[in-house]
């Protein structure tokens, strides 16, 4: 049973719509409207803000949310704003200081929206760094099995002569080579990476530095995938032999490593598609940079480059639906007891805590920009 809550308990919760290229993605769906109701709070949604994940503002109404006109609104009102992406210079004039922030941040790869964060004293948690004991990343999971899988299915368009591709069908036909897909990373994204290429019927080739990942690989794929361990000599020899080259590499909360050098890229053959899923983290390529659905390509060193910082946006209903299945516990704990109350009480969100009351709290996020940080131990 809910404990009943005082006025001054209730806690409004704002869901803008997002507005990078294309991100049609949406922080809460209309059940987890009704959650949130149900545990006192109240939601005003965005007109308009579920629309391109085919949820209505009349279905968000009939959970007991208000939709408001305008992102103004939200934010004016909220208490706690949650979204998808992170907050774009476009909208942080909305925020207000001392408000709190629930979202994907990639605050490592971007220092304006870190002096942001800090500036307007934002308490914020930031999705990809929640944690469990047990290291898993519970609320960057589903998309990045999104992201792993949509990755195959970009490089394959790709590789297409009209593309701009070297013309290879992923998986070839009898008498004629199946393209050669090398995934750098075993984790969630190259997983769900290989599994697509494998169907497809592709030469799979998957690079991890954890044995112990690719004994399971081996497992699971039961010896269809090669499976190495990598050195930069191995890897350079592996990547000028590939159509395909998927980035898949994940340092949680910090910047990617720039594992590929465009000299590797270079020794590519020309037409070939290297797919970098971890952009948003600042790539892992030395020639990546970010694109968007709207221009997801460019051409370096005669390689197409697809290097979308939100990839999961293209499919924006089954994004929508994975993520807000994953972060609606979270979420209503974040709603119960604020941002400080809910790091304080939950080891697993403190771990995704990123700034509160104008320090830094992710040691990170500050060792990609040299700040200064101090623990959330010593904050709460």
């Amino acid at each position: 049973m809910v404990s009943p809550v005082t006025q001054e308990d209730i806690v409004r919760v704002g869901i803008p719509s997002e507005i990078k290229d294309n991100e049609q993605r949406v922080s809460l769906q209309p059940d987890g409207a009704a959650e949130l109701v149900h545990h006192g709070h109240e939601v005003l949604v965005q007109s308009g803000a579920g629309t391109g994940s085919r949820f209505t503002d009349e279905e968000y109404a009939a959970a007991g949310a208000r939709v408001v006109a305008d992102a103004d609104a939200v934010f004016a009102e909220a208490d706690l704003v949650v979204k998808v992406k992170e907050p774009v210079p476009a909208e942080y004039h909305r925020f207000r200081e001392g408000q709190q922030l629930f979202t994907y941040l990639h605050a490592a790869a971007d220092r304006s929206l870190t002096d942001f964060l800090l500036e307007r004293r934002i308490d914020s948690i930031a999705y990809e760094t929640v944690q469990t004991a047990d290291g898993r990343l519970p609320l960057l999971t589903p998309m990045s099995e999104v992201a792993g899988r949509m990755a195959v299915q970009a490089a394959a368009h790709h590789l297409e002569s009209p593309a701009g591709g070297a013309g290879i069908l992923m998986g070839g036909v009898p008498g004629t080579p199946a393209a050669k897909v090398t995934i750098i990373g075993g984790g969630v994204s190259g997983t769900e990476a290989a599994k697509i290429a494998v169907g497809m019927r592709a030469i799979v080739r998957v690079f991890d530095t954890n044995p112990a990942r690719l004994a399971y690989l081996s497992d699971v794929f039961e010896g269809r995938l090669d499976l190495v361990q990598p050195n930069r000599a191995r890897l350079a020899q592996y990547v000028a032999d590939s159509d395909v080259l998927i980035g898949a590499v994940l340092v949680p909360g910090t910047k990617a490593p720039k594992l590929v050098s465009r000299e590797m890229v270079a020794s590519m053959r020309p037409g070939s598609v290297a797919v970098d899923i971890a952009i948003d983290q600042g790539g892992c390529f030395e020639t990546s940079r970010p694109t968007t659905h709207s221009d997801p390509t460019y051409v370096e060193e005669g390689v197409v480059h697809y290097c979308v910082a939100n990839i999961p946006g293209a499919v924006a209903r089954t994004s929508t639906l994975a993520l807000t299945s994953a972060t609606l516990a979270y979420l209503v704990t974040v709603a119960d007891s604020g941002i400080r109350g809910a790091a304080a009480s939950s080891p697993v969100l403190a771990k995704g805590l990123t700034s509160l009351g104008g320090q830094l709290t992710s040691e990170p996020v500050a060792a990609a920009h040299g700040l200064p940080w101090t623990s959330a131990a010593e904050l709460l």
